[in-house]
């Protein structure tokens, strides 16, 4: 027996006006997006034409893109950059499943006591002055490691990861011991190829940290060799002069290409790994978050 679904017009109504908000939301949620790329890609002329204000341009220009990857400021920071995100994210899931794979085991002697702890430290914290002096004392400034390691394990993921765990089917793991795996064994052989969904969703949250922090590296590092993209971008807009932060070596180019178009051009050099690679990671982002918060 199959079963129609009749919607009558105030259904249909409302089912109209939730589409127009959405519809308006999403355009206004994108409207910035496309406005930065816009503005990246006009030329000049145009621009001072339309008022500084260009929604549709009449002409197309990359000279902006050329230039920033000219020079050797962007290659160098989105080099940083990929580095620490992926070094970063691996040892982040890393450290992370190593923790929450016996949290998440109630036979483990002093589960309470060092879950309390954990959780104490989503609470309060040391401060930003004794974490600056714990980073300095143990010789990670100026390295790219003081922008992975003080960051190393997020309590909040931590948690997820370990509910996601416990939400296994028990069977499993008995029948590998059955098997006989050992523990190790059956974390890397059993139990991770079941986590697909969360290790993308816990691996998505790292990376957008990583790929977005600007603050640790204006803390941490005073080599500007070592600046990662978002931290080269905070300091475009900071600086007056874009060819002296960017070491052009032909300022008349500015008289063309306006430091308005440069900084526009980084913002979409910077976003953009972000937009390509989040729509294959969605389908597990969605499932991971489901599933990991089952129960607390």
């Amino acid at each position: 027996m199959s079963f129609v679904n009749h919607k009558t017009k105030g259904d249909k109504a409302v089912d109209a006006v939730l589409y127009t908000v959405l519809t308006l939301f999403g355009l206004a949620t994108m409207f910035p997006i496309y406005y930065v790329f816009v503005m990246s890609v006009t030329p000049y002329s145009e621009v001072l034409k339309n008022g500084g204000f260009v929604l549709y341009p009449t002409q197309i220009t990359l000279e902006a893109y050329k230039n920033i990857f000219s020079s050797p400021v962007i290659p160098q920071a989105l080099k940083i950059t990929v580095t620490v995100t992926l070094v970063g994210t691996l040892l982040n899931l890393l450290i992370t499943t190593l923790l929450a794979y016996p949290l998440s085991k109630r036979f483990l002697p002093g589960r309470n006591f060092f879950l309390m702890a954990i959780v104490f430290t989503m609470l309060f914290s040391g401060g930003l002055i004794p974490l600056y002096l714990v980073v300095r004392a143990t010789g990670l400034m100026d390295s790219i490691w003081a922008l992975i390691i003080p960051g190393l394990v997020s309590t909040f993921n931590l948690l997820i990861m370990k509910t996601y765990f416990e939400n296994l089917p028990a069977e499993v793991e008995e029948a590998a011991k059955v098997d006989g795996c050992g523990d190790i064994q059956t974390l890397f052989r059993i139990v991770l190829p079941l986590s697909v969904p969360i290790l993308a969703t816990l691996g998505l949250f790292y990376g957008v940290g990583h790929w977005n922090a600007y603050f640790s590296g204006i803390m941490y590092l005073n080599d500007k060799s070592l600046f990662p993209i978002q931290v080269v971008l905070r300091n475009m807009i900071q600086t007056p002069d874009i060819s002296q932060e960017l070491a052009i070596s032909n300022p008349m180019l500015m008289q063309t290409l306006p430091p308005e178009t440069i900084k526009m051009a980084t913002v979409v050099v910077a976003i953009l790994p972000v937009l390509l690679i989040y729509p294959f990671l969605q389908k597990y982002f969605i499932k991971g978050m489901l599933l990991g918060a089952i129960k607390g």
